[in-house]
């Protein structure tokens, strides 16, 4: 079931974007898990706002079923590159080798590429990588 407080087609916020798309999946999970979102709100969606709405409900969704019922941490973090923007979402949960991870077909259809890896103080983080847009201007960093 899909729930959602914005149009992610006209969605100009990859921030309220991926706010919105956690919350739903937050508030229908029993386990607590407290979200951290670090994303400047000036940053723009780095392509179609559905496609990249399925991919964070995905990977968000990856993350808190890993998670399982003793809940954790999770952190949801985007930066702008001169390669492209970033977003990463790491959770708290069990090692990248004790999971099955799966890559979204809205990370192929957008032309991001995914790249997973443990974290140092454990579970595990998802990098989406996204091409720049031809003509897109780039922000500061």
């Amino acid at each position: 079931m899909s729930h959602h407080w914005i149009d992610p087609k006209a969605c100009q916020s990859l921030a309220i974007l991926v706010e919105t798309v956690s919350c739903a999946l937050l508030t229908q999970h029993s386990s607590p898990i407290c979200v951290e979102v670090d994303v400047e709100p000036e940053l723009p969606v780095p392509g179609d706002g559905e496609k990249i709405a399925d991919l964070v409900r995905n990977m968000v969704g990856q993350a808190i079923e890993h998670m399982g019922s003793k809940g954790g941490e999770l952190m949801i973090t985007a930066v702008d590159s001169a390669t492209g923007v970033e977003l990463e979402i790491a959770d708290s949960g069990p090692a990248l080798e004790e999971r099955h991870t799966t890559i979204p077909f809205a990370a192929a259809a957008l032309g991001a590429k995914v790249r997973w890896q443990n974290c140092p103080q454990g579970g595990v983080a998802a990098t989406v990588a996204f091409r720049p847009q031809a003509g897109a201007s780039r922000m500061a960093a």
